[in-house]
């Protein structure tokens, strides 16, 4: 857990990362909210497509009602979380590999952040293109 530790310690740049962890999503959620940071899963076994993931992002941040579920939507909620924030996502190849485009689109959104937004880590945890994103280690 030693680059999530690096992450949560602030002394590695929160993003979207590759994580190679056998460890239990409770164990992380614990790890993560220990440190004071905010925690949302994604289970991405059988989320292929961009409207899937968007729906699963926001109810794993637990975004309001009235979250439209599309790009937009996804930057303004992830400006307005209350802290920083880890999103552990299982099983993101699926989407990776059915919609390339668009999985670089929501990667894109989920790691750009403008100064004075909460800090959000987004752990791609699982088999999948190694070229997609860089690893976390």
């Amino acid at each position: 857990m030693s680059g999530l530790a690096a992450v949560l310690a602030g002394r590695h740049a929160p993003g979207v990362h590759r994580w190679a962890s056998a460890l239990d999503v409770a164990d992380v959620r614990q790890a993560v909210e220990h440190a004071g940071w905010g925690f949302g899963y994604v289970d991405g076994v059988g989320l292929e497509d961009r409207a899937g993931v968007l729906r699963a992002i926001g109810g794993a941040l637990a975004f309001p009602d009235h979250y439209g579920a599309n790009l937009d939507a996804l930057n303004d909620c992830l400006r307005d979380l209350p802290g920083p924030t880890v999103l552990l996502w299982d099983a993101w190849s699926g989407f990776a590999r059915a919609e390339p485009r668009w999985f670089g689109v929501v990667v894109d959104v989920l790691s750009r952040r403008d100064p004075g937004d909460p800090a959000v880590e987004v752990l791609l945890r699982g088999e999948g293109p190694t070229d997609a994103v860089a690893l976390l280690d």
